[in-house]
């Protein structure tokens, strides 16, 4: 996992909990790689499980919860440091679906040894929306957390239903509220 997530998650967890307790959840949890991240290295992401577990044994919040704001950090963050992948875009969907064919496209040819989560898109209309999402590391509350910060950048009420396909896969099927014939159908 890119290092740049680690940072990131360390700045939420100092900006809503505090410094100390970043420095609790690297001692507490002794990752391999001995805390020390920078955002161009390359990590083993049960480190971040494990500082997640931690931080919601700590807390006592859930982890899909924690993984869910961090998601949404997630997103303010890239939408301030990348603001190009959102330039000329004006909806959610438009957004979702460039995330494999343009975001990952970008992030590959900067960091070629990137271990990208793959995401697949489908419209069966134009306010409705199926977004599947493949990884072996499992992190789709993360990846729900970055959909709804996504909608609401874009200031649309958009209804999100994560359904387990039988491959292992999650499907995030999504409509749009409040438009006449929208369903979560796919």
């Amino acid at each position: 996992m890119k290092g740049v997530v680690f940072t990131e998650f360390f700045g939420m967890v100092g900006d809503v909990f505090s410094d100390d307790m970043v420095d609790d959840l690297i001692e507490a949890t002794d990752p391999a790689s001995g805390g020390a991240y920078t955002a161009v290295g390359t990590y083993d992401h049960g480190e971040i499980v494990a500082m997640v577990v931690e931080l919601s044994a700590r807390t006592g919040t859930p982890v899909p919860d924690l993984l869910q704001a961090f998601g949404r950090h997630l997103f303010r963050r890239f939408a301030e440091l990348y603001p190009v992948f959102f330039a000329g875009v004006t909806d959610t969907f438009t957004f979702l679906d460039s995330i494999e064919s343009v975001i990952h496209v970008e992030v590959r040819k900067l960091y070629p040894d990137a271990e990208l989560p793959r995401f697949e898109s489908r419209r069966p209309s134009t306010d409705e929306m199926v977004l599947v999402y493949r990884s072996p590391r499992h992190m789709h509350d993360l990846a729900a957390g970055l959909i709804a910060q996504c909608a609401e950048h874009f200031g649309e009420a958009v209804r999100v239903d994560p359904v387990a396909a039988d491959d292992g896969a999650i499907e995030f099927r999504m409509a749009r509220v409040g438009v006449a014939g929208a369903a979560a159908g796919g």
